[in-house]
C-alpha cells in the first residue's frame, strides 16, 4: 500500500432520487427507497427542512415577524428587521430558523420541534429497514459571528460522537492540549453541504470513511451549545447593557477572592466616557489596591466618624452599632474612591450661576460613578457606594495624598459577591415618567 492510499480518508456524496417530502412522510423510508448502499459506520447529514416538512411544522403565517416571535425566547440582537435570536430548540440564529423558502405561499417551515430525536427516529428507521447501524446528522443553515458566509452545523444528531475531546493530549511536538475539543458533527455538517448545494434539491449526503465517530449511546447535538456561564459572547450589544445594569445592585458581602485589577481600570475606562460640561474631565478614581492603604484611610474615617457621632451626643452604645453597620467597605478586598475636580469650570461671580455650575460637575462625577459600576458588573463584580469619604473629605485628602482641589465623592467597595442578590420588588418605568 502506497503512503498515499494509506493517509486518512473519507468519501462525501449526495444522494439522488429523493422525492417531494410532505407531512406525515417517514424520512428513513424514503432514504432506503432509493436504494443508497449504506454500510456500517455510514453518517447522514440530513438537511433540517425535509425533516420538518415531514413532521408538519408548516404553519400558516401572513407574516413572518409573527411566527419569528412566537418561536423565539429572547433577541440577542437586532438590526433593522433582521434579529438573531434565541430559539425553543436552544439555537441562537438568524430569524429563529423560521424559512419561508421552498414552502407554499402563505405558509412557512418551523425548525423540526426536537432535532435529536428526529436523528434517532431516522437512524432506527434505518437500522429496522436496511440493518444498518449509521449515525444521523439534521443540519440547518448558520451564519456565524465575525465570520462572513453561511455554512451548515448540526442542529439534531444520534449515534454519532458530536464532540471530540482532545484535552489531556499531546500535539506532534508534545505539547499539551488544554482546550482542544472539537465540534465533529458541525464538520461532518459543512462537508456534507459541499455536495448537496443550497439550490441542487439534494437534501441528503452521505459521509463514509469516519466509522470511528458512530456510537451507540452518543449524546445528541444539544451537547454542542455552549452552556450560557461559560459562553463570553451570549448576548447583543443591548441585551449585555441591559444585564450588567440589572446586574448593578448593591453588594454587602464579599468573598474572599481576590479583584483582577485590570478589570477595574477597564470600569475606569468606560467611567470616563460619561457626559461632562464645557469638555470637562471632572472624574478621579483612587485606586486602594493595598490592604495597607485600605486599612490606613478605613481607620483614619472610622475615628472622624466616632468624633462626628460624639459632638451629635450619640451614647457609645449606638455609636458601635453604627460604626458595625458601616464594615462594607472594611470587608471589600478593593476599594476604590471617585473624586470630583472643577478644572475647567466657569466662575460667574454670582451665586445662583456658580451654584449651578457646581450642580453640573456633580452630576457629571454621579454619571462617571454610574458607568464605573455597570462596567463592573460586566466585569462580573461586585460593587457598594458608600457615601461616607463625602463626611470627611479632609481625612481622605490628608491619609491619600490627594490635592486640595479634589474632592472625594463617596467610596466604591469592590469583589466578588459572597452569594446571590436578594429578590426585590420590580420597578414599574411607568411610576417615574410624567408626560406633557
Amino acid at each position: 500500500m502506497t503512503g498515499a492510499e494509506s493517509s486518512p480518508s473519507y468519501r462525501v456524496w449526495a444522494l439522488s432520487g429523493l422525492p417531494e417530502v410532505r407531512p406525515g412522510d417517514d424520512i428513513a423510508k424514503l432514504i432506503a427507497a432509493t436504494e443508497p448502499g449504506l454500510v456500517d459506520g455510514d453518517v447522514l447529514l440530513v438537511t433540517s427542512k425535509i425533516v420538518s416538512k415531514a413532521e408538519g411544522r408548516i404553519v400558516t403565517a401572513d407574516d413572518r415577524e409573527e411566527a419569528i416571535d412566537a418561536e423565539t425566547v429572547r433577541v440577542v440582537a437586532r438590526r433593522g428587521a433582521l434579529r438573531i435570536v434565541e430559539n425553543r430548540q436552544g439555537l441562537i440564529m438568524a430569524a429563529a430558523g423560521v424559512d419561508a423558502s421552498n414552502t407554499p405561499a402563505g405558509t412557512v417551515l418551523l425548525l423540526p420541534e426536537e432535532p435529536d430525536a428526529s436523528a434517532a427516529r431516522i437512524r432506527e428507521g434505518l437500522r429496522d429497514t436496511l440493518g444498518v447501524e449509521v449515525g444521523v446528522v439534521v443540519t440547518d443553515t448558520f451564519g456565524r459571528p465575525w465570520r462572513n458566509g453561511l455554512t451548515d452545523v448540526a442542529i439534531g444528531a444520534a449515534g454519532v460522537r458530536v464532540l471530540d475531546d482532545l484535552r489531556g493530549g499531546t500535539d506532534e511536538y508534545g505539547n499539551p492540549l488544554s482546550a482542544t475539543v472539537v465540534a465533529t458533527a458541525d464538520e461532518l455538517a459543512g462537508a456534507g453541504d459541499l455536495v448537496k448545494g443550497k439550490a441542487a434539491g439534494l437534501p441528503v449526503a452521505v459521509v463514509r470513511g469516519l466509522g470511528h465517530v458512530v456510537a451507540d449511546g452518543a449524546e445528541g447535538a444539544r451537547a454542542l451549545a455552549r452552556p450560557a456561564a461559560d459562553d463570553m459572547f451570549r448576548l447583543g450589544t443591548s441585551e449585555a447593557v441591559r444585564e450588567a445594569v440589572t446586574l448593578r445592585r448593591t453588594v454587602r458581602e464579599f468573598s474572599d477572592g481576590p479583584v483582577d485589577p485590570g478589570a477595574v481600570r477597564r470600569a475606569v475606562a468606560a467611567a470616563v466616557t460619561a457626559p461632562a460640561p464645557h469638555h470637562t474631565t471632572p472624574w478621579r478614581f483612587v485606586l486602594l489596591e493595598s490592604q495597607e492603604s485600605r486599612v490606613r484611610l478605613l481607620d483614619a474615617m472610622r475615628e472622624a466618624w466616632i468624633a462626628d457621632l460624639r459632638r451629635d451626643g450619640k451614647s457609645e452604645e449606638s455609636i458601635a452599632k453604627r460604626v458595625r453597620r458601616g464594615d462594607v467597605l472594611r470587608n471589600a478586598p478593593y476599594l476604590v474612591v471617585p473624586c470630583l475636580v472643577m478644572d475647567g469650570s466657569h466662575s460667574y461671580g454670582d451665586a445662583r450661576r456658580d451654584a449651578a455650575e457646581r450642580e453640573m460637575f456633580v452630576v457629571a462625577a454621579g454619571a462617571g460613578v454610574q458607568n464605573f459600576l455597570v462596567a463592573l458588573a460586566g466585569e462580573r463584580l461586585g460593587s457598594a457606594w458608600v457615601s461616607s469619604t463625602m463626611f470627611c473629605r479632609e481625612v481622605v485628602r490628608e491619609v491619600l495624598g490627594l490635592p486640595e482641589s479634589w474632592d472625594p465623592m463617596g467610596a466604591v467597595a469592590v469583589g466578588r459577591p459572597a452569594g446571590p442578590p436578594k429578590e426585590r420588588p420590580a420597578r414599574e418605568a411607568s411610576a417615574f415618567i410624567e408626560v406633557r
